[in-house]
């Protein structure tokens, strides 16, 4: 990033609007989503980092949303893109209820969820694995929570119900690298990549099957696609639980990748209570249609939070922008 970009930030600053949206269902431990959009000559962007990160980390996000403000994205290479429906670590009917009104074939599901069992977690999959029948597609995600032996014990008690792949199952790359040489479930990288400094360091520790690459924490879609060549691993694209605005930055990605093996993360607008276009990115058939969503001023003044902390963490993540 250049002095030019932190220039393009201080310009776009005082347009910021922020939002505070309620999540239907505690999800990464947040009960609220809260974030700010942007405006320049391409669109709005939205940057919205999680509460606990700090200015150098925000720096990829920030880059994200002034991507999709000033230059807009690579031309897609297909008109629809396959998607998950994501399943939080509620009980068994609700994740049934969930699954059977999606009309998605691949179900992602929360497990590990701090002061929940692993009895919870086969009661949730099992119901998922009923509600998708013997030819849909099931993946786990962990958030990092296990290390290695609680991993290789919940993946053979949950792999009982066939699945796709297990999602970060323990924090550390070597921690990864060791259960994939216990189990024979494929092992998906996410906090590995979003968080790393080096992203392309999971390929080389042989630590993954499978690069979970989202477009806000990687800086962008250009970046990201970047990344997705240099690590030459299978793509699944996800989100970072944003708005429509923040979706279709995702949204970009998934349409722009030569190859995309898999169903992506992107059907998440289900977990909030609103948002912030007349026109939501919300899946039909399983998919999502190819297309930039237009914000809506009426919407986002449902939602609408003080400007002031996001204009300052924007300014804060700029300084870091070389480094993203």
């Amino acid at each position: 990033m250049t002095s030019e970009i932190r220039g393009q930030v201080t310009g776009l600053l005082p347009g910021l609007r922020a939002f505070a949206i309620p999540m239907r269902t505690r999800f990464r431990g947040i009960t609220v989503r809260e974030g700010a959009l942007i405006e320049g000559p391409a669109g709005w962007g939205e940057f919205s980092p999680f509460p606990e990160y700090g200015p150098q980390e925000c720096a990829r996000w920030l880059a994200c949303a002034v991507e999709a403000a000033t230059v807009g994205w690579p031309p897609p290479v297909r008109d629809r893109v396959p998607v998950n429906v994501t399943v939080p670590a509620v009980g068994p009917e609700q994740a049934h209820a969930l699954v059977a009104a999606s009309g998605c074939r691949t179900a992602k599901v929360k497990v590990a969820e701090r002061g929940q069992t692993l009895a919870a977690d086969v009661a949730r999959v099992e119901a998922v694995r009923d509600a998708l029948g013997p030819a849909g597609a099931i993946r786990v995600d962990a958030n990092a929570a296990w290390d290695v032996e609680a991993a290789e014990r919940a993946l053979r008690e949950l792999g009982r119900f066939g699945l796709e792949y297990a999602e970060q199952p323990c924090p550390t790359l070597d921690e990864l690298a060791e259960l994939r040489r216990r189990v024979d479930v494929p092992v998906a990288a996410d906090e590995s990549i979003r968080r790393a400094a080096d992203p392309l360091a999971v390929r080389a520790a042989g630590a993954a099957d499978i690069v979970v690459l989202k477009a806000q924490p990687l800086g962008g879609v250009r970046a990201a696609l970047a990344v997705a060549d240099a690590c030459g691993l299978p793509v699944v694209v996800s989100s970072a639980v944003e708005t429509s605005v923040g979706l279709a930055a995702g949204l970009a990605l998934a349409a722009a990748l030569p190859e995309l093996p898999y169903a992506c993360g992107l059907a998440t607008m289900s977990l909030l209570d609103g948002d912030v276009t007349a026109d939501p990115l919300v899946a039909e058939e399983g998919a999502l249609a190819v297309r930039r969503r237009s914000f809506a001023a009426e919407r986002l003044s449902v939602w609408e939070a003080d400007p002031a902390p996001w204009r300052a963490r924007a300014k804060a993540a700029a300084q870091w922008l070389d480094a993203a």
